[in-house]
């Protein structure tokens, strides 16, 4: 069991007072993993957990791991805020990862333990019958065969590249030569064997199969499986004269980046293993042998339609009642009032069609958009640029240095640039992360903005996915500030004069230090103080140490924080007033949302609102362009704070505690655990909802309820 709060001799000045970065992140990992086993899931759901745990530490390796390395590469022993040097971390985080990869292969052998019972396996070669592989014949010399390129290893034939993530098998030949036979990215990793019972074998098990039909006169002495990871930072010069050309430079270099991880077979000889780290240029720390799967990601594949019942149901976001109201004139919509619209809860449609139609008003002006990411087939930019073929003046601030995503985002800036969208890069040395859309129209003579503000990216996909916000006005005080920030992404004018917006990193940070100290001036003051916050991740020490402050002072703080969060609560004499939790659940949280009483207990109707682009860490308070966003409209600051933040201070389902030692506990395992997931799917928004009626949505609200708690007792039964 763990007290609320704890007794240690830690204060403002020692940097004991602060989580480790990297640690916390991993412990992240680990929440997500855990979903792997909770029985409140479909079992592919499970499966599909397991998969993200194994995305995520790829990622992890590629960015984080692979920045200590090269501070230690440079002799560099700065310590990080929690006191360690670039090795002490390295150390720490190789212990912790041990621990989640050993978590990994357990909670795979007990999910393919239960798919089994599904009629759901994966199979081994050694395991299979000669039916089977008399059916895999043709798969192989159809489907596999003609992309694989064994390559041998000798003096004529040096060691070739292979790509980030890349899964290959070493062999070692009767003659005593060596080869190789990377498996193609393009190929499945796991190979369907009929359709009923489902079994899957690996592909390179079936690529071992029938090894002879590939060395028709050698045989295979020894073989292994073996994964690589390379360094994935990018190394811009955003002085260069053609940004755009220089991050295409730097993406190709970022594709042979060093080796920073090989992950081995456990049965893979040593030889094979010294000769793969002496071609690879790894150190031996970087080498891993595994006895489960390698490449935990790729479970992904064994997540189909065909098993509607080991799945979530599907979910249909709703859409907002209010625009359907003025048939789907989003302008006219917004004019009667701000509006905010809850993803994935309710669709994303609304923002895109807000800019469609933009791009079709013949009274539209001009539209402004940021961009830092979006998807494949992204309807944002084609608006943007068929706005642009209206003859309407566009400007698009694309973000290039969106990591993972840079490629993507020059394709999309020369698509816009050629139909006339004029298209900037933000500032230099600062990030452009602000989500907003400007619009503009003549009405009536004079012209009108609206303006979207966002805490999630215009990416149609993951808004199925994340939960965030799109808050939609057309308050000239507003509307005014927008506009000052896109002159001062387009033309370095500094924004003097807003009125209503912050932004980072000109005042935001600024701005939350100061509400903060006015909570805590209430609390001295003997009046209500409170604070609750939502936000992915807490590392800012600036803004951790005004919260300890705050602490002392008497000022209650509730905390949402999904991800990594740097602050200790429950510590007395600094941070007894303050709880902090983690909400991972079916939807990714998302949204920024921060909340002070002003001289209230919250919630109420008289506390500060806003919402966010921006996390609170420096990368996002000092070296990132932000927005914060006040709530003014009484319905949509109503929404915000009393169903969204209640509903996730509320959560029990979902949420995973944290404590003073670092350590996370789930909140609760019983079924009937209230579930905000749950409740924002079934109860509509209030500023969206439109003209129905109030009594309608409640009784519909009821029988959701009702025929939740119906099938719950089902299954319990069950």
């Amino acid at each position: 069991m763990h007290s609320s709060a704890v007794s240690e001799d830690i204060d403002l000045n020692t940097p004991k007072r602060f989580f480790n970065r990297e640690l916390s992140w991993l412990a992240f990992n680990r929440r997500v993993l855990e979903e792997a086993v909770n029985p409140r899931y479909p079992l592919l759901e499970r499966l599909r957990f397991l998969a993200i745990s194994g995305s995520n530490l790829d990622e992890f390796f590629m960015v984080r791991i692979a920045g200590i390395l090269e501070q230690i590469y440079a002799g560099i022993s700065n310590r990080s805020d929690d006191g360690l040097t670039p090795q002490e971390q390295l150390d720490a985080i190789n212990e912790q990862v041990d621990l989640l990869r050993e978590k990994q292969n357990d909670y795979f052998k007990i999910l393919m333990k239960e798919l089994e019972k599904k009629k759901i396996s994966i199979i081994n070669r050694d395991k299979l019958s000669k039916k089977d592989a008399e059916k895999l014949l043709p798969i192989f010399t159809d489907t596999v065969f003609p992309v694989l390129t064994p390559i041998a290893l000798d003096s004529a034939h040096p060691f070739p590249f292979l790509p980030n993530l890349s899964l290959s098998l070493i062999l070692e030949l009767s003659n005593g030569e060596k080869a190789l036979i990377p498996l193609p990215s393009a190929l499945p990793r796991f190979i369907r064997v009929g359709k009923k019972p489902a079994r899957y074998i690996a592909l390179e098990d079936i690529v071992l199969l029938f090894i002879d039909h590939i060395f028709p006169h050698a045989k295979v002495k020894e073989h292994g499986l073996f994964a690589i990871i390379r360094n994935s930072l990018l190394n811009v010069d955003e002085r260069a004269e053609d940004l755009m050309m220089q991050f295409e430079t730097a993406l190709d270099k970022q594709r042979h980046g060093a080796v920073i991880a090989l992950t081995v077979s456990q049965d893979m000889p040593d030889a094979l293993v010294d000769f793969l780290s002496k071609k690879l240029d790894i150190e031996r720390f970087g080498i891993v042998r595994r006895s489960g799967i390698i490449r935990v990601r790729a479970l992904s594949g064994l997540i189909t339609p065909d098993f509607k019942s080991l799945l979530f149901k599907p979910y249909k976001p709703r859409h907002a009642e209010r625009v359907r109201d003025f048939k789907g004139d989003h302008f006219a919509a917004i004019r009667k009032k701000d509006m905010v619209i809850h993803h994935p809860y309710e669709s994303f449609e609304v923002v895109v069609k807000f800019l469609q139609q933009a791009a079709k008003d013949p009274d539209v002006v001009s539209i402004k958009q940021t961009l830092y990411r979006t998807n494949k087939d992204s309807p944002i930019v084609k608006a943007l640029i068929a706005a642009a073929k209206n003859k309407k003046a566009v400007t698009a601030v694309v973000e290039l240095r969106a990591r993972f995503d840079e490629a993507a985002n020059i394709k999309w800036a020369r698509d816009m640039e050629k139909a006339g969208v004029h298209v900037v890069f933000g500032l230099m040395n600062y990030k452009t992360h602000a989500k907003i859309s400007l619009v503009t129209r003549k009405e009536n003579g004079v012209l009108r903005s609206y303006a979207h503000f966002g805490t999630g990216n215009y990416h149609e996909v993951t808004a199925n996915l994340y939960t965030d916000l799109s808050f939609f006005t057309c308050d000239k005080d507003l509307c005014n500030d927008a506009a000052l920030v896109f002159n001062y992404l387009t033309g370095y004018a500094q924004p003097e004069g807003l009125k209503k917006l912050s932004i980072a990193p000109i005042n935001l940070r600024d701005k939350l230090l100061k509400l903060i100290d006015r909570e805590i001036e209430f609390a001295k003051a003997g009046k209500p103080a409170n604070i609750w916050g939502k936000m992915n991740s807490l590392l800012d020490d600036k803004i951790i140490d005004a919260f300890y402050r705050a602490s002392q002072a008497g000022v209650k703080i509730n905390l949402v924080v999904r991800g990594i969060c740097a602050l200790r609560p429950g510590i007395e004499g600094l941070s007894e007033n303050i709880k902090v939790k983690s909400i991972v659940g079916r939807f990714l949280e998302h949204a920024r949302i921060y909340c002070f009483g002003n001289g209230n207990k919250l919630p109420s109707p008289k506390a500060k609102v806003f919402i966010s682009s921006a996390d609170l860490m420096q990368r996002n308070t000092i070296h990132r362009v932000e927005t914060l966003v006040p709530i003014s409209n009484p319905t949509v600051h109503e929404q915000i704070l009393g169903q969204i933040m209640q509903g996730n201070i509320k959560d029990e389902a979902n949420s995973w505690i944290l404590h003073p030692d670092m350590t996370y506990t789930r909140l609760s395992e019983s079924p009937q655990a209230f579930s905000c997931h749950q409740f924002f799917m079934t109860h509509p928004s209030l500023s969206g909802r439109g003209t129905a009626k109030l009594r309608d949505i409640v009784a519909r609200q009821k029988k959701a309820v009702r025929r939740e708690e119906k099938n719950t007792k089902k299954d319990n039964r069950k």
